[in-house]
């Protein structure tokens, strides 16, 4: 029964095939066929004949989830074929419920973690390089990214596989929820200090003037809290962006804004 005809080669050819989970995505099944792609070496190592057959139908059946988190459910389900290539008596409902179990939860995880935190650091690392003319940025962003979302599919390929079914139980508990928590806090702090970087905006009106010494609205606002419209602007453009508004008109409208306010001498 704890036969291991799976080898590390099959391991790494699922791992390089799960990269075309996307390949041809479409609204009846979504990421079926990339998925029966992703396991294809590992069906052909298992079984052959009528049985390979089967293996490869129920694994066209729906699936979707977020892309990089695919990797320890294609773990899960390759421990499941391995064990029932040697015999056990696991049901092809079986498999597809565990495919349909998971991919839900490790959804919800996947997209705070790499949509809503990774991409947008990294993002903002190589951005920062590129703002100061060093053609590091887009390399820097590009390859941080991908070293990650790399790892995370190999790693996560292999952790599936060796712990089985007993990982729906870990994704049973609340592990998942705080890591998606801690992702959503860690991604917020960095932007936040991001806006307090990048976002410049100066008002150069005069209130007053003793001597050769001048009194902004700028002083006035920094003396009450350092970047407060750099930080009131970033609310307003979340308000809007709740609001159902284009990010498109609201980068027009920034736009528009820092020309109308140059020309009138209100920003400098």
């Amino acid at each position: 029964m704890s036969e291991k005809k799976l080898t590390k080669s099959d391991l790494f050819w699922v791992f390089v095939r799960s990269n075309f989970l996307q390949g041809s995505w479409n609204y009846e099944r979504m990421q079926a066929l990339g998925y029966c792609f992703g396991i294809l070496p590992a069906i052909v190592r298992l079984y052959s004949g009528e049985e390979r057959k089967q293996a490869l139908k129920r694994h066209l059946e729906f699936y979707n989830t977020q892309p990089f988190v695919t990797a320890p459910v294609l773990g899960v389900n390759l421990a499941m074929e391995e064990q029932k290539a040697n015999g056990a008596e696991i049901e092809d409902s079986s498999i597809n419920a565990v495919k349909v179990g998971l991919m839900g939860p490790l959804a919800g995880v996947g997209d705070p973690i790499f949509w809503g935190t990774l991409r947008p650091v990294t993002a903002a690392l190589g951005a920062g390089l590129a703002m100061a003319g060093s053609i590091l940025g887009p390399i820097v962003f590009f390859v941080m990214f991908n070293l990650v979302r790399l790892a995370v599919r190999w790693y996560g390929l292999i952790y599936g596989y060796r712990a089985g079914l007993s990982l729906i139980q870990e994704v049973g508990g609340g592990g998942l929820k705080k890591l998606t928590e801690g992702a959503s806090i860690l991604g917020l702090f960095v932007m936040g200090a991001l806006v307090a970087k990048w976002t410049n905006m100066n008002v150069p009106l005069v209130v007053s003037k003793v001597g050769e010494k001048a009194t902004t609205v700028q002083d006035i606002l920094n003396q009450l809290l350092p970047n407060l419209l750099p930080l009131g602007l970033t609310f307003l453009c979340i308000y809007l962006l709740k609001r159902n508004m284009s990010p498109l008109t609201i980068l027009l409208g920034l736009f528009v804004l820092g020309i109308f306010g140059f020309w009138t001498g209100i920003l400098a």
